[in-house]
């Protein structure tokens, strides 16, 4: 019998999740994505998975042992490498009930592998969509705000924006989208209230509290009229020590701090997570 190497590691030694607590866990993963969402239920969400080098990939692997979720969702906002580089170790350690996969992918032997590990995984596999929702029993809830249609974009543009809310707390992953895609967010928004809803699960993204930054932080993202929409409290920006990119842009910083966020790095910080419990939520991190 075949056993992955992966699953092999030893978890890592991280404090229990509390009764009716809600984590979303934002790993340094360098100049990559991966957050966590751990439902107050045991149930958690994987919302991209790092870039697949070997110390990201074990660090995801050891990280999600020790949460020990109940039940698995995993969600790929978009086919960029940085992101799903890390979910084939995943889905081989773990499994999956549900993997979302984008519309659009790429063709490389490391998408292709990773095809071929959720498919041998038997997960049920779909395509995350606006009004599209992960809900918990415990009324947490992540709901897809873009993409529109599985097919209106590709690349960037098509990344998926998720909702996150949990007793009054929101909180906005908005993946790698561009300026033009923030942009029509605002625009849709001003059209009509509650039209980001699904059904009984409430959008509103002027009710952000901790934001995701769009692309690692990047200055071609994170608009000014974006972020005061948004005016979150909180801003998360996910991203590699000394990256070749430049990000987190300085200019992206600065309009994320006049929209009134202050902003937490997970090249400066390492892993950072936020907990919500009670209506209250407070950020921790160890350097």
């Amino acid at each position: 019998m075949f056993v992955p190497l992966s699953s092999l590691l030893p978890a890592y030694k991280l404090a229990a999740r509390e009764e009716g607590e809600l984590r979303v866990h934002f790993l340094d993963v360098g100049q990559g994505d991966c957050t966590i969402v751990e439902f107050p239920s045991g149930e958690a969400v994987v919302i991209d998975a790092g870039d697949g080098s070997f110390t990201n990939r074990n660090h995801t692997v050891r990280y999600l042992k020790a949460l020990a979720p109940k039940k698995l969702t995993m969600i790929l906002t978009h086919a960029d490498a940085d992101h799903y580089g890390g979910f084939e170790a995943l889905i081989e350690a773990f499994g999956a009930d549900t993997v979302y996969l984008p519309a659009y992918g790429e063709e490389t032997p490391e998408y292709a592998a990773l095809l071929k590990a959720v498919e041998k995984s038997g997960a049920k596999t779909d395509t995350m969509t606006r009004y599209d929702v992960v809900a918990d029993g415990s009324g947490a809830y992540l709901a897809c705000v873009s993409p529109r249609r599985s097919d209106e974009e590709e690349g960037n543009e098509a990344s998926s924006v998720l909702y996150l809310r949990f007793e009054g707390v929101g909180v906005l992953l908005a993946g790698d989208i561009s300026a033009a895609v923030e942009r029509r967010l605002v625009k849709e928004n001003a059209l009509m209230e509650g039209l980001f809803d699904s059904g009984g699960h409430r959008v509103r993204l002027e009710e952000t509290d901790i934001l995701k930054l769009s692309h690692h932080g990047s200055a071609s993202s994170n608009t000014a009229e974006w972020l005061a929409l948004l005016s979150p409290e909180k801003a998360v920006v996910s991203c590699g020590k000394g990256n070749n990119y430049g990000h987190p842009a300085p200019e992206a910083i600065s309009r994320a701090e006049a929209a009134g966020a202050e902003v937490f790095r997970t090249d400066e910080l390492g892993d950072i997570v936020l907990s919500v419990k009670g209506g209250e939520y407070r950020l921790s991190y160890q350097t």
